[in-house]
């Protein structure tokens, strides 16, 4: 019998299906396996390849694979689409993995250790509880302004009228004010929750030595440090700093043909935590920049007097984005450039 050279999974929650083949390619089992049989044969397979789809789970089961003295390799599940036979099936997703990994010029992604998953984590929990607070405040505005309460705008002037409200109750029915009350203890909750995170996604950020540098450029801050850490590749599997302002999904989209180059809108095919949380630094830069008076002969000057306003943001988030990887990989702090003021 041919020795297995390569065992692409397809990945599920508690069936696995394995597709065994050699170097060449050639199939010599498609089986699937429960996640308790999955896991010993895994552990007791002689070392080889083991590619699996990047997804939630594959970082876990990259690890044990690893301690098990396999090479693991995770693939982006949109290069693995075009291998997929006719009629979609876990045998075929396994076929289309095992096809996909032989690729000479395939791109793989990372294992994460457990620490940059428990970071991830943690940011992400920060971010579900930022969208939860403000769908609330949306929420309490609605309900008020039913009754015919119209708050100021901005969140410190909803959560001051509370005070209001409790001082004038007869402003509204006692049934809505007894929702209203619910919603702000509910927004309280959460802000405690997330000023928690917030200081835990500093610590995290205080202790690295990555993550202070890439502080000292400005627009990034802790949330974005802490971002980077949990979701970055190391910045020496990019050749350039263009590699990973691409990574990020910060480059046009190229609808060229024919020798004729069109540049489309930003592609978003990047790691799109990172690439917001830089857009928004890069936001915030024009503002401040706006603000004290930008030198017009700058680049930055001349971008924001003829492009419309994100249009700028986001090619300075572009330049944020190269700035970072030469300051990682060259181990220096930022050197200034980005923003010049009159």
């Amino acid at each position: 019998m041919k020795d297995v050279s390569i065992l692409a999974i397809d990945l599920a929650k508690h069936s696995f299906q394995v597709c065994g083949t050699t170097t060449d390619g050639e199939i010599l089992f498609n089986r699937k396996y429960s996640r308790a049989q999955f896991e010993q044969f895994l552990t007791s397979h002689p070392a080889c390849l083991v590619a699996m789809e990047a997804c939630a789970t594959s970082h876990h089961w990259g690890r044990t694979a690893m301690a098990a003295g396999h090479e693991v390799r995770l693939i982006p599940p949109v290069y693995v689409k075009p291998f997929v036979r006719r009629g979609k099936n876990d045998a075929n997703d396994a076929a289309a993995i095992a096809t996909a990994v032989r690729q000479p010029d395939m791109r793989f992604v990372a294992v994460k250790s457990q620490e940059q998953q428990s970071q991830a984590i943690l940011f992400r929990t920060h971010q579900s509880f930022t969208r939860a607070r403000a769908r609330m405040m949306t929420t309490l505005r609605g309900q008020l302004a039913e009754h015919g309460v119209i708050v100021p705008k901005g969140h410190a002037a909803l959560l001051a009228f509370e005070e209001q409200l409790e001082r004038n109750p007869e402003r509204v029915p006692d049934l809505v004010l007894e929702t209203v009350r619910l919603l702000y203890h509910q927004i309280s909750q959460l802000g405690q929750s997330i000023k928690t995170l917030e200081r835990q996604m500093a610590d995290i950020a205080k202790k690295d030595e990555v993550a202070r540098r890439i502080q000292t450029m400005p627009g990034v801050g802790p949330v974005n440090a802490a971002a980077f850490l949990a979701f970055a590749p190391p910045m020496e599997s990019f050749k350039r700093g263009r590699d990973f302002a691409a990574w990020l999904g910060l480059v046009p989209k190229q609808l060229s043909t024919g020798g004729k180059t069109r540049l489309g809108r930003v592609n978003k095919m990047g790691q799109s935590d990172m690439r917001r949380l830089l857009v928004n630094g890069a936001t915030v830069c024009m503002r401040w920049a706006a603000a004290k008076g930008v030198d017009p002969d700058s680049w930055l000057g001349r971008l924001m007097a003829r492009k419309p306003w994100k249009v700028a943001a986001i090619a300075l988030a572009n330049k944020m984005a190269r700035a970072l990887w030469a300051m990682v990989t060259k181990k220096e702090e930022y050197a200034g450039g980005l923003v010049t003021y009159a």
